[in-house]
């Protein structure tokens, strides 16, 4: 079975809005992730409160540049904003053909230069100044025409949907109405603004050894395994709790003295596709956990998904599981900005992160 391409790319679903991913105001309370996308831009903010504000070109016109602007700030009270500007060849392979290796963008906001960054040709990425964010910030409030330009080449920078996604960062890190908010300021001072929260900390012990027979596990116990399997989710999310040819198989790496780790095949799309991995006792009953379907590698002790947003891979959701002794914690979670013609991905846009430490 083939299924039509499975688009979950996350930070362009605006379904996702604040009904489902509330940030809480509450001091050191623990804070889900925020996914929000209005016209060319978008925000994601993490569970340690940072938040991150993309913006990109207009696809209204064909001769439109790719390019795109990330604005970043931490929670808490007076934290900075801090920028960078990215930009893509898109599909002209030779848009930069005759560049110098690093060479200066000049940012100009309605015919007003703001000075110039360098870029290197390899990684088309900078840093912005402080004077350049302050100015983007006040001209992206208004009707504005935000231009980088190098040599003959101009990339304008879209301000469609800026406005909602600026004052959906404030809601979400409780600055509304204060003297630090970046869309709807107010006089209040940032006294009862959240503080920002330190990454959640997973200690990942190492696998226990193999045993004995592991090896022939998946052969001489998959038919009662995929049995106990597909208990767990229906047949449809997962061809490998039924069909058992080469495509398929039944993977298996040692967990703990007592449980394993089994992983089959789920499904195949047009450009993605999906592994199924379970928790499972390594005598029946079997009792399998499932972790999840749509992973795209792991080895025993982190699970990773990696989901194209559409075929020609300029934009991914992320997922990854860390291995606590016990099971697998949700480690990471986020994608890679709009579908605007960065290979791979203009930015790293999470709505959860973790730091995972090795145990013993």
């Amino acid at each position: 079975m083939i299924r039509p391409a499975r688009a979950l790319l996350s930070l362009t679903l605006t379904t996702l809005l604040s009904a489902t991913a509330t940030m809480a105001a509450d001091k050191g309370a623990a804070v889900e992730g925020l996914s929000f996308q209005h016209g060319d831009w978008e925000v994601a903010c993490d569970n340690t409160r940072t938040c991150r504000a993309a913006g990109y070109q207009s696809d209204d016109s064909d001769e439109s540049l790719p390019v795109s602007v990330l604005l970043t700030r931490a929670g808490g009270a007076g934290t900075p904003v801090t920028g960078q500007v990215q930009l893509s060849e898109g599909w002209d392979e030779d848009l930069f053909k005759g560049f110098p290796a690093r060479f200066p963008l000049t940012l100009r906001i309605d015919g007003r230069d703001l000075g110039s960054v360098t870029l290197a040709k390899d990684a088309l990425t900078a840093d912005l100044t402080a004077a350049q964010v302050k100015a983007l910030q006040a001209s992206l409030l208004r009707d504005s025409r935000i231009e980088f330009r190098a040599r003959d080449k101009v990339w304008t920078l879209s301000g469609a949907g800026a406005s909602a996604v600026l004052l959906k960062m404030d809601e979400a890190q409780g600055r509304v109405g204060t003297v630090g908010a970046l869309y709807r300021r107010g006089k209040q001072d940032e006294a009862h603004v959240p503080p920002a929260l330190p990454k959640p900390v997973i200690v990942s012990p190492p696998l226990a050894p193999a045993q004995p027979g592991d090896a022939a596990f998946a052969a001489k116990h998959g038919a009662a395994v995929r049995a106990a399997l597909r208990g767990t989710v229906p047949a449809e999310d997962c061809e490998g709790v039924t069909e058992t040819d080469e495509d398929h198989a039944l993977e298996v790496i040692r967990l703990t003295k007592t449980q394993l780790l089994v992983s089959t095949q789920c499904w195949l799309a047009a450009y993605n596709a999906g592994v199924g991995y379970w928790i499972i006792a390594d005598k029946p009953p079997y009792r399998p956990v499932l972790v999840t379907t749509d992973a795209t590698d792991g080895d025993g002790g982190a699970i990773h998904s990696g989901q194209k947003g559409r075929g020609i891979g300029d934009c991914w959701s992320t997922e990854s599981w860390a291995w606590d002794g016990r099971g697998f914690v949700h480690s990471e979670s986020g994608g890679s900005g709009q579908c605007k013609g960065f290979a791979g991905g203009a930015w790293d846009m999470p709505t959860l992160v973790s730091e995972v430490r090795a145990g013993r």
